[in-house]
């Protein structure tokens, strides 16, 4: 299981990486309806996700009565490929030094009393590739509305098609 994970974690970096790097700096205030959250928001809570690999590896829960959300301060293109980095490089620390039977244990996301989930670790660590994948689509909306090629994921984009 630590193999495969490694290799979707790689695998998703690198388009990830892609599709932050698009971001325009004079755009990160932006967001396209009132209920959205910015650009710079979303591409920072994409950016910090693989830093949701060592949280679950080495904590039990994540309560958010306990831990509100303080994203970092992206300002540039450069700040955001270096925080997806530097989270990346400690997800990806901690995952190696794992073993399958570490993915075992239940992991409890709540807010106070409230409890959204409980799920093993292993389970944990997929749901947190998945929304990478789920808020990177969501990015590549908030570009394509900006007319800003989008990257291609798993094969061309239509950017990146010769029609």
């Amino acid at each position: 299981m630590i193999q495969m994970l490694l290799k979707e974690m790689d695998r998703e970096a690198r388009t990830t990486r892609k599709m932050l790097s698009c971001v325009p700096n004079d755009k990160y205030d932006w967001k396209p309806h009132e209920k959205s959250m910015t650009i710079r928001r979303l591409a920072t809570h994409i950016a910090e996700l693989p830093s949701w690999v060592t949280m679950t590896l080495t904590t039990s829960e994540l309560d958010f009565a306990n831990n509100p959300y303080k994203p970092e301060v992206i300002n540039n293109i450069t700040e955001l490929l270096a925080y997806f980095e530097r989270s990346l490089a400690d997800g990806r620390a901690h995952l190696e030094k794992a073993t399958d039977k570490d993915l075992e244990p239940n992991w409890t996301l709540r807010n106070g009393e409230e409890i959204y989930s409980v799920e093993s670790k292993g389970d944990v660590i997929r749901m947190s590739y998945c929304q990478i994948v789920h808020h990177r689509a969501q990015l590549g909306v908030f570009l394509r509305l900006l007319d800003v090629p989008i990257p291609g994921s798993y094969g061309p984009s239509a950017d990146e098609m010769n029609f």
